[in-house]
C-alpha cells in the first residue's frame, strides 16, 4: 500500500513539472510575438515583419500627439480659470477704488468700458501730476520747452518738418489720423456727457432740447508729447450760434485718455490791447492798418490799438494814417505814444504795456510787418490766462516774393501769398517776439530787459523769464499769423551776437533751400539749357 501511494505521488510531481514547463514555453512564445522589431531586423530587406515596425512607430507618434493635445487642453483650461480669477480680482479692486475715490476713473464707462485696477490708476494720475498740464515747469533755457502742434479737422500744423514733412499737411499716416479722430470723439464725449465736477452749465438748443456738440463744432486743437509721461491735448469747440467756447484738456499717459478738466470759456468781453512799437516804416504801417481795419474793426470789434512811435521823422504821417482809418470806421479805441529817442523794441513795449490804466487786459505784442486773422485773435484769448498761462505762437514767415514768384510778371497780392508751403515760407520757431499775455503777468515778471539795445534779444530774455517761473508757456504754430517779408538791414553798431542773429534771420528769411539752390546754380542751369537748345537745333537742321 505504501508503495502504491509513493508511485502516485511521483506521477503527480512530474505532471505539475510538465505543466510548469508548458506554461513557461507558452509565455516565452507570447513575449517573442509581442516584442518590437529590433533595429537590425527592421533594416534587413525581405523580412516579413518590416511593415509592422513602421505601423508601430506611427502608433507611437500618434500616442505622443494625443498626449500633447491633452496637455495643451489642460493648460488652456488653467489659463481660462486664471483669467476668470484675475477678472474677479480686478472687479473687486475697482469697486474698492470707486468707494475710496468716486468719479476718479478718467472718462467714465462710456469712453472706456474696462477700468484699470487701483494701482494702475494711481500710476496714470501720477503721470498727469508730473507732466506740465496744470502747473508750469521751471526750465533752464528756451530750448527746454516742448512746443505744441496745432490741428483742425482736416490739417495739422507742425514745427519739425524734416525732409518729407510740410508745415501744413493732412494727417496721411493712419496712426496719426486715428489718434486725432479718437481725441476729438473723446472730447465730444466729455462735453455731451459731463461729470458732476465739470465746470460747465447745461445749455438748451433753440427748441429746448439738450445742446449736443459734434465734430463740426471742433474749432482747433493743440497737442504735445512729453516722452516720459504722455501726450497732452487742448481742444476747443464752439457752436456757430453761441458765443462761448468749450475747452477740454485730455491727457494720454501712455494708456487710456484721461480727462483733466472740462470748462466753458467766455471770451465775448475779452479786449486785446495790440501794442506796436514803430520807427519810420510808414509804408509798412499803411499795410498793417489795412489788415487792422478789416480784422479788428470790422470783424472782431474787441480791440484797443497802442502805437509807440520813436523819433520825429514820420510821426505826422503815422498820425494821418491812424486818423484816416479810424475816422472812416468810427473807431476811437487807439492810443499813440510818441518817444523822442532811439528805437528800442523792448522799451516801446514796456511803455505801451504800462500806459493801459483801465484794469486787467490781455496784450498782444505785435510788429508792423505781421499779418493776423480774426481766428488768431480768438486763439490769443483762449491760450492766455492771468496767473496761469502765456501764449507764444510760432509765426509763419513768408519768403521774399520776388524769389518765390520769380516766374510771374507781378507777385500776387499779400492775401494770396498767405499759404503754408515749403517754398513760400517757414515756421519761425527761433522768434519769440509775438506773444499774448496779461498785463498783470507782464508787470509781475518785470517786463523787458532795458539793458538790451538795438535789434533782437529782448524778446528771448522775456521768454526765458517765463520759463524760469511757474506759468505755463503755450508754444505752438498757428495758421492765422504771418510775418511778411521785408528788406532787413543789419547795422554795424550791433554787438557781435546781435549781428550774427540778424544775419542768420536775414538768410533764413530770403527763400527756401530749393530756391536758394536754383540761385546758386543759376549759371550751370543756364549753360545746360543752352546746350540742350543747341542740340535740338542741330538735330532739326540735320
Amino acid at each position: 500500500m505504501p508503495r502504491r501511494g509513493s508511485v502516485l505521488h511521483t506521477r503527480t510531481h512530474w505532471l505539475l513539472l510538465g505543466l510548469a514547463l508548458l506554461c513557461s514555453l507558452v509565455l516565452f512564445m507570447y513575449l517573442l510575438e509581442c516584442a518590437p522589431q529590433t533595429d537590425g531586423n527592421a533594416s534587413l530587406p525581405g523580412i516579413v515583419r518590416e511593415n509592422y515596425g513602421k505601423e508601430y512607430y506611427q502608433a507611437l507618434l500618434q500616442e505622443q500627439e494625443e498626449h500633447y493635445q491633452t496637455r495643451a487642453s489642460s493648460l488652456k483650461r488653467q489659463i481660462a480659470q486664471l483669467k476668470q480669477e484675475l477678472q474677479e480680482m480686478s472687479e473687486k479692486m475697482r469697486a474698492l477704488q470707486e468707494r475710496k475715490h468716486p468719479g476718479a476713473n478718467g472718462l467714465g464707462p462710456q469712453v472706456h468700458k474696462e477700468q484699470a485696477p487701483s494701482d494702475l490708476l494711481e500710476f496714470l494720475h501720477s503721470q498727469i501730476d508730473k507732466a506740465e498740464v496744470s502747473v508750469g515747469a521751471k526750465l533752464p533755457s528756451e530750448y527746454g520747452v516742448i512746443p505744441f502742434e496745432s490741428f483742425t479737422l482736416m490739417k495739422v500744423f507742425q514745427l519739425e518738418m524734416g525732409l518729407t514733412r510740410h508745415p501744413e499737411e493732412k494727417p496721411v499716416r493712419k496712426d496719426k489720423r486715428d489718434e486725432l479722430v479718437e481725441v476729438i470723439e473723446a472730447g465730444l464725449e466729455v462735453i455731451n456727457n459731463p461729470d458732476e465736477d465739470d465746470e460747465q452749465d447745461d445749455e438748451d438748443g433753440p427748441l429746448g432740447e439738450k445742446l449736443m456738440f459734434n465734430e463740426n463744432d471742433f474749432i482747433e486743437g493743440y497737442y504735445r508729447t512729453e516722452r516720459d509721461k504722455g501726450t497732452q491735448y487742448e481742444l476747443f469747440f464752439k457752436k456757430a450760434d453761441i458765443m462761448e467756447y468749450r475747452h477740454v484738456t485730455l491727457f494720454r499717459p501712455f494708456g487710456p485718455l484721461m480727462k483733466v478738466k472740462s470748462e466753458m470759456i467766455d471770451i465775448t468781453r475779452s479786449v486785446i490791447n495790440i501794442i506796436v512799437p514803430l520807427a519810420e516804416r510808414t509804408e509798412a504801417f499803411v499795410q498793417f492798418m489795412q489788415n487792422f481795419r478789416d480784422v479788428c474793426i470790422h470783424q472782431d470789434k474787441r480791440i484797443h490799438l497802442t502805437v509807440v512811435y520813436f523819433g520825429k521823422e514820420g510821426l505826422s504821417k503815422v498820425k494821418s494814417i491812424l486818423e484816416s482809418v479810424t475816422s472812416e470806421s468810427n473807431f476811437n479805441n487807439y492810443t499813440l505814444i510818441s518817444l523822442n529817442e532811439e528805437f528800442n523794441r523792448g522799451r516801446g513795449l514796456n511803455v505801451g504795456a504800462r500806459a493801459w490804466d483801465k484794469g486787467e487786459v490781455l496784450m498782444f505784442f505785435c510788429d508792423v510787418d505781421i499779418y493776423f486773422s480774426a481766428e488768431f485773435l480768438n486763439s490769443c484769448r483762449l491760450n492766455a490766462e492771468p496767473g496761469k498761462k502765456v501764449f507764444y505762437p510760432v509765426v509763419f514767415s513768408l519768403y521774399n516774393p520776388a524769389i518765390v514768384y520769380a516766374n510771374q510778371d507781378v507777385p500776387p497780392s499779400v492775401e494770396q501769398q498767405l499759404v503754408h508751403k515749403k517754398d513760400s515760407g517757414f515756421w519761425r520757431d527761433f522768434g519769440f517776439g509775438m506773444t499774448c499775455q496779461y498785463q498783470s503777468d507782464f508787470l509781475a515778471i518785470g517786463g523787458f530787459d532795458m539793458e538790451v539795445k538795438g535789434w533782437g534779444g529782448e524778446d528771448v530774455h522775456l521768454y526765458r523769464k517765463y520759463l524760469h517761473g511757474d506759468l505755463i508757456v503755450i508754444r505752438t504754430p498757428v495758421p492765422g499769423l504771418f510775418h511778411l517779408w521785408h528788406e532787413k538791414h543789419c547795422a554795424d553798431e550791433l554787438t557781435p551776437e546781435q549781428y550774427r542773429m540778424c544775419i542768420q534771420s536775414k538768410a533764413m528769411n530770403e527763400a527756401s533751400h530749393s530756391h536758394l539752390g536754383m540761385m546758386v546754380f543759376r549759371e550751370e542751369i543756364e549753360m545746360h539749357l543752352r546746350k540742350q537748345a543747341y542740340r535740338t537745333n542741330s538735330e532739326a537742321a540735320g
